[in-house]
């Protein structure tokens, strides 16, 4: 019998939480260092690999995603241990997807060969503005100079290159989005990232935000505009919406993140990773230590450096809703019954199709474009109070 987290896929994400410098919109678990013991830390991973070997053993693997912080600054040693030692646990599907991020500021050419050399086959790129006024006030510590020869860089290692914007920036007009979004599309990237700046509390854009100081940002009907701009550009250059904030040409969509969205199982390694783990029939959520040097220190002792928590049928029902409306895909309606124990609410349904917020193709439930805009409120409507 099929368990649910096969329709999903499985996946290997692994945290590296070190960057250069700490963004000031940036709520991720990274942290600054001057001095870092790869080994120690590589000792580490594969530990934590071969604990979940046991635990997991014998499954086709679709994706591995070294998140972070800033991957980029691994030695390429260590990526290529870590996915060795990966390729003698677990199968690999035909298509296995290796993805590792990149800040155009901390890497070049030699060490973008080294990392395709240890299997490294797609980069998602911080690239985050393409004008250096908005990069200073992002505090990315790369220029638009920088990033493009970068990307030219990575374009010749890799087959899949996708790279991240930032649009409604402080005094950024709708126009200026428009030339800055025509001028990514034009680096023949095959996949982008184009999100909307959002203000959290906890960063350093959050507590300038508290204070009155971070000023210019756009009008909320502003930032709808370049929204809605942004997908009639990217469409209409075969770049399509697959999910609210990315976009890909058909095939290059991430399968990594595909796998967050379709709700399958995901193991998640290194300090304040999250995951979905499936165990005899019982869907786990486990999340790890988020202070790198805890972390560390857990592992090296022995001591699982990981909380998990058993999901109820009808939590795990409100995740996959949660994450299946992101995407243009949607959401099986017998899969969410077969979770939660009882159907989507009909008359909600009903509601929220009377107002041209979602559509109904057999089992298939999917936000439209209108929905999108506001899909959090969509999505509120549908999930089902324990």
């Amino acid at each position: 019998m099929n368990e649910d987290w096969q329709q999903g896929g499985f996946g290997l994400y692994l945290h590296w939480p070190f960057c250069q410098a700490k963004c000031p919109y940036c709520d991720f678990n990274s942290h600054v260092a001057q001095n870092i013991d790869q080994s120690r830390w590589l000792k580490a991973y594969l530990s934590e690999l071969d604990r979940y070997a046991e635990e997991i053993p014998n499954r086709v693997l679709n994706s591995v995603f070294f998140g972070g912080g800033t991957p980029s600054l691994m030695d390429p040693d260590l990526v290529a241990r870590i996915l060795e030692r990966i390729r003698q646990i677990w199968p690999q599907a035909n298509d296995l997807e290796v993805t590792l991020e990149a800040n155009p500021g901390s890497v070049e050419s030699g060490r973008f060969q080294a990392y395709a050399q240890a299997g490294v086959n797609r980069v998602s790129m911080g690239i985050q503005a393409l004008n250096n006024h908005d990069l200073r006030r992002l505090g990315r510590i790369h220029t638009v100079e920088e990033a493009r020869t970068a990307f030219d860089v990575a374009r010749t290692h890799f087959d899949r290159v996708s790279f991240d914007l930032i649009y409604a920036r402080q005094d950024q007009t709708l126009n200026n989005w428009r030339k800055e979004l025509a001028e990514a599309l034009s680096m023949a990237a095959d996949h982008l990232s184009l999100y909307q700046l959002t203000i959290e509390q906890g960063t350093a854009f959050g507590d300038r935000y508290n204070r009155g100081l971070l000023r210019g940002l756009p009008e909320d009907d502003i930032a709808a505009d370049m929204y809605e701009l942004t997908q009639d550009l990217c469409g209409t250059a075969g770049l399509l919406a697959y999910e609210v904030s990315n976009h890909a040409k058909p095939g290059s969509e991430s399968r990594h993140n595909l796998i967050y969205w379709r709700y399958g199982d995901y193991i998640g390694i290194g300090p304040g990773a999250h995951g979905r783990i499936t165990l005899n029939g019982q869907r786990y959520a486990t999340e790890t230590e988020l202070a790198p040097g805890k972390w560390l220190h857990a592992v090296e002792s022995g001591i699982r450096a990981e909380s998990r928590a058993p999901l109820a049928g009808l939590d795990q029902a409100g995740e996959y809703l949660m994450m299946g409306l992101r995407i243009a895909d949607g959401i099986n309606a017998d899969r969410y019954t077969a979770l939660a124990g009882q159907p989507l609410n009909a008359e909600k349904l009903r509601y929220l199709i009377d107002i041209d917020m979602i559509e109904i193709t057999g089992q298939n439930v999917s936000v439209t474009d209108a929905g999108r805009m506001v899909l959090n409120a969509v999505i509120k409507e549908l999930l089902v109070d324990n």
